[in-house]
C-alpha cells in the first residue's frame, strides 16, 4: 500500500484514511462472512510490553482501544494508532478490543498492538469446515 496525504499539515488524515481503506478491504474480502471462525484473540509480548487484542467479526464496527495517547515514536504521534484502529474497526465492521497490559516503551507497545491485531485477525478469518455454509452466530437458536 502506498498512502499519500496532507502530511505537510500532520499525519492524522493519512493514518485514519489508511484504517478506513484497510477496513473496507477486509469487509469486502469477508463477503457474507460464512464459514469463518469469527472470533480471535492474542496476547503479544514485545520486550517489556504486553498487549491483548480480541476481535469479533460481528458485522458491527466498534473499537475499544487503550493505547498511549501522548508522545511520539520517531515523528509518529502515538495518539494516531488509536485513530487507525477505530477507523479500521468501523469500516471493517468488526468489534476490536486492544488493551496494554504492561509496557513503558511506546515503540514496543505500538508494535505489540499491531502484531496482536494481526494474530487475532488471522484466527478470526480462519475457515472452519463445519461452518462452510453458515455464519458463526447463535441468533435465533437460543
Amino acid at each position: 500500500m502506498d498512502a499519500q496525504g496532507d502530511t505537510y499539515v500532520d499525519d492524522h488524515h493519512t493514518v485514519e484514511d489508511t484504517g478506513i481503506v484497510l477496513g473496507q478491504t477486509l469487509d469486502k474480502a469477508l463477503g457474507d462472512r460464512k464459514g469463518i471462525q469469527r472470533f480471535g484473540s492474542a496476547l503479544v509480548p514485545m520486550d517489556e510490553a504486553l498487549v491483548l487484542c480480541a476481535i469479533d467479526l460481528s458485522g458491527r464496527g466498534n473499537a475499544f482501544v487503550q493505547l498511549p495517547r501522548e508522545g511520539k515514536v520517531g515523528t509518529f504521534d502515538v495518539e494516531l494508532a488509536a485513530e487507525f484502529f477505530r477507523a479500521f474497526a468501523a469500516n471493517g465492521r468488526l468489534t476490536l478490543h486492544l488493551q496494554v497490559l504492561s509496557g513503558e516503551n511506546k515503540h514496543h507497545i505500538l508494535e505489540a498492538a499491531f502484531k496482536a491485531c494481526a494474530v487475532a485477525l488471522r484466527q478470526a478469518i480462519a475457515l472452519v469446515d463445519r461452518l462452510a455454509e453458515e455464519v458463526s452466530s447463535t441468533k435465533g437458536v437460543l
